[in-house]
């Protein structure tokens, strides 16, 4: 067994002033919200355009309502329903942790259809700029994660750069924070943004937003082999894990959604 990396000593509370913390998880989500808006403010200015850009600044309020409802929404029914059938009120603790990334996903499905009937735009083409950015947001949260030491990886005894967090004991393990927030995040970001800048694949709404769904749930089937399951769940049937058994349909219907994009006639709105 080769010596583990010992974890960083990281403070999970990045500005403490008297009673009052900010947390880095806080912080993460507040910089994929900020930092996505602007991108997607760019990528709305860019043609095909089917909606006034500024609108976008509605979008915040709808995206982060989503995000937060449907996460801790998705963590209590997908992860961990039976223990908060016994203590309902903690669903409500948010800063104690737990969030899912399909659970948010859910939620940011709903926001997009109520912003795109609110500025009469096609559900998809506000899906395309919002899959774009989302990768900014998931390679913050990943980031997070590992700060705090939780959502660890399995137990790598021959990797070089395993390492020990104070939560999984003593035993190296697979940082499979870091490999997320890479592939879900650098990675995937990068994929779409060669797509999302192309007017000839926006002209068919539906592509960009399929690419994330096909790319997420691949890479999240892939990192799910080196993270450690959850502990009140563990290996589920033919052992996989939740998060697998959540993603295959995001791939499923991802590749759907690109060849129904692709099939369908090019659009070119005007500015409105």
């Amino acid at each position: 067994m080769l010596p583990a990396i010992v974890f960083p000593v990281i403070d999970p509370v990045a500005i403490a002033v008297g009673p009052f913390a900010v947390r880095w998880y806080a912080l993460a989500y507040i910089a994929g919200i900020l930092i996505g808006w602007r991108y997607c403010l760019w990528l709305a200015r860019r043609r095909p355009q089917y909606f006034e850009p500024a609108a976008i600044d509605d979008f915040v309020l709808y995206a982060t309502l989503g995000i937060v409802l449907g996460g801790r929404l998705g963590y209590v029914l997908f992860y961990n329903l039976p223990f908060y059938l016994e203590h309902p009120l903690d669903a409500l603790m948010i800063w104690q942790g737990g969030m899912s990334f399909h659970g948010g996903m859910i939620g940011v499905l709903a926001a997009i259809g109520v912003f795109a009937w609110r500025v009469g735009a096609p559900y998809l083409a506000v899906g395309d700029i919002v899959a774009a950015a989302t990768p900014i947001g998931l390679f913050f949260g990943r980031i997070a994660n590992f700060v705090n030491g939780e959502l660890f990886g399995r137990t790598a005894p021959d990797v070089p750069w395993a390492m020990a967090f104070p939560r999984g004991g003593p035993v190296p393990r697979h940082p499979s924070q870091l490999y997320e927030a890479a592939l879900e995040g650098l990675v995937l970001f990068l994929l779409l943004l060669l797509l999302a800048r192309r007017a000839d694949i926006r002209s068919r709404p539906g592509q960009v937003g399929g690419a994330f769904l096909a790319g997420y749930g691949l890479f999240r089937i892939v990192v799910e082999f080196f993270r450690e399951p959850d502990a009140q769940l563990g290996f589920l049937a033919f052992g996989t894990t939740m998060g697998q058994l959540l993603s295959v349909p995001m791939v499923l219907v991802g590749l759907g959604l690109i060849a129904y994009a692709r099939s369908r006639p090019a659009a070119v709105p005007k500015p409105k």
